[in-house]
């Protein structure tokens, strides 16, 4: 069944690196792990996790990847296992995307475990029950200025049959194209191609030093200064007084 894949939250800031990112590291995401897993309804998939919000860090700080899993299906989710993994690195500058493989990466933790991917069991969720979370994201003094692309995935058992949700950073270009490629140029999400039940949004980590800040901060600003220039010789040369 088609669907069309659901937007990720971001702060302000990494979200504006972070689309440079998921542009390009579709070229060195591993293939997803799931296959043949029963889709769900298209209208469904932008529930299951909600409000997902990245983290911005200074070398060397900490901070959170906060979420919301909900369930919005009929019945219960039991065994319900959220995975978050950090896969891809966008260099600043250079726009360099790769795999993680970056010194003093930045490490994800819960309650168990740390590492670049962690596995958060959330036990059984009720139907329309939500579950706040958050994982602790730590970045070392030597980590790299730039954008972390973090993945996500969820497996549940609803009324004895198992479910798998997936975001883009589990499949290679290739797998993505051909699950993409509709009639006529449309795009929609082919989730039995993919394998999966559903697809899920993503966030990311966006590293920077003071000095990195101030250029963003400065180049957020030159763009809102050339927008509203722009839209004022547009409207004035149409005589417009409204628009969009």
């Amino acid at each position: 069944m088609p669907s069309r894949a659901p937007l990720a939250r971001f702060a302000l800031p990494a979200a504006l690196l972070a689309v440079a990112v998921l542009l390009v590291a579709s070229a060195v995401s591993p293939a997803a792990e799931a296959a043949g897993a029963p889709t769900l309804p298209i209208a469904l998939d932008r529930f299951f996790l909600e409000n997902l919000t990245g983290a911005e860090l200074n070398p060397g700080a900490g901070g959170a990847i906060s979420m919301n899993v909900h369930d919005p299906l009929g019945a219960a989710m039991s065994t319900t296992v959220l995975t978050v993994g950090i896969y891809a690195f966008n260099a600043f500058p250079g726009n360099a995307t790769s795999q993680v493989e970056v010194a003093s990466a930045p490490l994800l933790s819960n309650a168990t475990t740390s590492g670049l991917e962690v596995n958060e069991s959330l036990g059984t969720l009720a139907s329309g029950e939500t579950e706040p979370l958050s994982l602790a994201v730590q970045s070392g003094d030597s980590t790299p200025s730039g954008t972390f692309a973090v993945r996500t995935a969820l497996a549940f058992v609803e009324n004895g049959t198992s479910y798998h949700l997936a975001s883009r950073g589990w499949f290679t270009a290739a797998q993505w194209s051909a699950a993409t490629s509709g009639p006529n140029g449309t795009v929609d999400v082919n989730l039995t191609t993919l394998g999966v039940s559903g697809i899920l949004p993503e966030t990311s980590v966006l590293v920077s030093s003071n000095d990195f800040s101030y250029v963003l901060y400065g180049l957020l600003g030159a763009g809102v200064v050339l927008v509203a220039a722009g839209a004022w010789l547009y409207f004035r040369r149409s005589n417009s007084r409204a628009g969009t």
